[in-house]
């Protein structure tokens, strides 16, 4: 039999990059594919306990779904504006699982660890004679499993191990005697009647809920405490970067190759590129268009000059855009102007008071509360997988080429000489200089390129998730399966320089922010220049690119469609037989 016969591919992530991936790998013919997740639903991020009621997804209609599966739009806001909700989304993705991956789910089973050992025994793996030994605990009955698979995808994210700072975790804050709820807003959903109870509403005298960090969760149940009439108070260093206008854009501009053609790639494949990015006059259009279109923003949501919501970083260079839509979705903006958020910021919680029902602030200060939400981000979910309880069997970070690491020696010599670039803001991080990832596409660790055993999807970060997944599955597919048409390195050196190549890139596209964010979700970026991005994995299985099509005067214009990669399994298909 062959080895679609006969191997068995475990992902680990429920969410909308291992669905993806599951529903790829078995229309290629895989007949072994299950997916194992902690949570009791599928969606990762968006299934059921993590979403709630008025919850906004931050992306536009049409770049959360998959060409296989229509999504039914939204209800228009009063504004014109069509954006899913939380719940709206959770629904497409338990669709999408009864419709094509029945039986294929295993619920409440956290991965523990992953080891590699030797094919049919418990030793260590000899050369590449392994498979992966995978535990999994049922997060009800507290059983532990161990399962083995050929082939592993590692779906995870970098969205689901909340991430406490020093001196502010829920054993920290009961320690100091502080008596209210402590919660990561990765909980908000489940124990949002909990902080209701602790915080009554202000018209009947009720406390304060604090709300710690400038991220889009944070600001998001901010807006919801505050809508649901508590008093809520939120501190920051920085608050996300946003886009706003006063009507809905059009098609061509929110969802074409506009805003890619404005923001430089790795590679600048077209005349208008290369013009905008490197030369002065073009250098001078893409930051008048960036600043213009955050000005926008912030007239279209009424942020006063001297208003802490200003404190976010200019849009060119920020990893993280909240899309508020014509501003009719703002709400959190709307509530900070009438008052009814109060923000401490720029500030920095350091510690539970040890006197007070309050926090520390740096310089200080007591910021009191009865109850506080953590927006404080995450740490990688690949650490505890393969990193946590290590025994001799168990394979690292390090070892499989998923840590950072020293910068390859070549790296001193890239040099992109873009005009955009130029000025770029100072480096705040020190470990940016010295560390780097080593995983090729954002895909496969480099040092494991040669194994066609292991990858990974959902660790791009982009805006437009529904089309970047599912071509980073055929890509996976293609990988697997070990086809001919599938351009690789052809070693494990070369895979390394190419990876670095790329984290050198980074460092001068964000040469502060890509540091910023954890490992499972900063193998690579493409916020705005995503459909070169997603070119490059095509053109790697020698398939058409640009698909949205237009000519050299058009293209910026025409809208991108996920439908577009609706037949690359028939595409591939046709070039594996013709390599055959």
């Amino acid at each position: 039999m062959s080895s679609l016969e006969q191997d068995r591919i475990g992902i680990i992530g429920a969410g909308a990059a291992g669905l993806i991936t599951a529903h790829t790998l078995i229309q290629d013919g895989y007949k072994h594919v299950e997916i194992l997740t902690r949570d009791p639903t599928p969606g990762g991020i968006w299934s059921a306990g993590r979403v709630y009621p008025g919850l906004v997804i931050n992306n536009i209609q049409g770049e959360y779904r998959f060409s296989n599966l229509e999504q039914p739009p939204p209800m228009l806001s009063e504004a014109g504006d069509i954006r899913l909700s939380g719940q709206d989304l959770q629904a497409y993705m338990e669709k999408f699982v009864e419709l094509f991956l029945p039986d294929r789910i295993r619920y409440n089973k956290e991965v523990i660890s992953v080891r590699a050992t030797a094919r049919g025994g418990v030793d260590l793996p000899h050369d590449d004679n392994h498979v992966w030994t995978v535990m999994a605990e049922d997060v009800t009955t507290r059983v532990v499993e161990t399962r083995e698979y050929d082939k592993l995808v590692l779906c995870t994210g970098g969205c689901s191990e909340p991430h406490y700072p020093l001196g502010l975790s829920p054993k920290e804050a009961r320690l100091a005697g502080f008596q209210g709820p402590v919660i990561h807003s990765s909980d908000y959903a489940s124990r949002m009647q909990e902080l209701l109870d602790a915080v009554k509403p202000a018209s009947e005298g009720g406390g304060t809920l604090l709300v710690i960090g400038g991220g889009k969760s944070g600001s998001d149940i901010a807006a919801h405490m505050a809508d649901k009439g508590r008093k809520v108070t939120m501190i920051f260093t920085t608050i996300d970067a946003a886009v706003a206008a006063p009507i809905p854009l059009p098609r061509w501009l929110v969802r074409g190759r506009f805003f890619s053609a404005l923001s430089p790639h790795i590679e600048l494949r077209t005349s208008l590129e290369r013009f905008l990015h490197t030369t002065w006059v073009g250098s001078k259009l893409v930051h008048g268009f960036w600043d213009a279109y955050q000005w926008l923003a912030f007239k279209t949501l009424q942020v006063p000059n001297d208003s802490p919501l200003r404190r976010a970083p200019k849009l060119f260079w920020s990893l993280h855009a909240n899309n508020q839509g014509s501003g009719a979705l703002g709400l959190f903006y709307r509530l900070v102007n009438e008052g009814r958020i109060n923000v401490i910021a720029p500030a920095r919680v350091s510690s539970f008071s040890e006197d007070a029902q309050a926090v520390v602030l740096s310089d200080g200060r007591l910021v009191y509360a009865d109850a506080v939400v953590l927006g404080t981000g995450y740490l990688s979910s690949w650490n505890k997988i393969f990193d946590g309880n290590v025994t001799v069997a168990d394979i690292s970070l390090q070892e499989l080429g998923l840590g950072t690491h020293t910068l390859h020696p070549t790296s001193q010599y890239y040099r992109w000489d873009y005009t955009t670039l130029e000025n770029s803001p100072p480096l705040s991080h020190p470990a940016i200089k010295s560390a780097t990832s080593s995983i090729y596409r954002g895909i496969v660790p480099a040092k494991n390129i040669l194994r066609r055993n292991f990858a990974i999807n959902g660790a791009i970060g982009t805006t437009n998730v529904g089309y970047a997944y599912e071509t980073t599955a055929h890509w996976i597919a293609s990988y697997f399966r070990g086809d001919k048409f599938l351009r690789l390195p052809s070693s494990v050196e070369e895979a390394l320089a190419s990876a670095s190549y790329n984290a050198a890139w980074l460092r001068k596209r964000y040469p502060d922010q890509h540091m910023c964010a954890n490992d499972s979700v900063r193998s690579d970026f493409a916020l705005w220049c995503w459909p070169q991005m997603l070119d490059t994995l095509l053109d790697d299985m020698q398939l058409p690119t640009m698909r949205s099509g237009g000519n050299a005067l058009t293209w910026p214009f025409q809208v991108i469609d996920v439908k577009e990669i609706a037949h690359l399994k028939e595409e591939r298909e046709a070039l594996r037989t013709s390599m055959s």
